[in-house]
């Protein structure tokens, strides 16, 4: 399993996230694209922040099953956040799922960063993630 922790050569982290991730010599990398909130028909899970953030996660979910994996596996987490206004939905699906993939709050590394715009004006969460799956 991959080693995530918290130096404590470093600021606590501000949120739900490891500082380090690191991917044992029997594992490999799987990187996920970019995930939206679009259901596997095609059509978006909601009109807010908060139902398209669970879609997103039960995706990346569904994208690691593919691969062999689970959210358990998860080593990094890129988020994308189209404007502060959705951060609070975002943060709500993030925290309910998060506490349900990690509920010994190990966390995989994650950055968040607030856009202007995603590729379409009603998608308000993008997220990236890698995994370390075993081989």
């Amino acid at each position: 399993m991959s080693k995530r922790w918290n130096p404590g050569t470093v600021a606590a982290p501000i949120g739900r996230y490891s500082h380090l991730a690191q991917i044992p010599a029997d594992h490999e990398l799987v990187v996920v694209a970019g995930q939206i909130g679009a259901r596997p028909d095609g059509t978006l899970a909601g009109p807010d922040a908060e139902a398209q953030t669970r879609e997103v996660l039960a995706n990346i979910e569904r994208v690691l099953a593919a691969a062999g994996a689970g959210p358990e596996h998860l080593v990094k987490v890129f988020s994308m956040v189209a404007g502060t206004e959705h951060l609070p939905g975002f943060r709500a699906a993030t925290g309910d799922v998060f506490s349900r993939w990690f509920p010994e709050s190990d966390w995989p590394t994650q950055s968040l960063i607030v856009v202007a715009a995603l590729a379409k004006p009603e998608l308000f969460v993008e997220i990236e993630a890698m995994a370390a799956v075993p081989r």
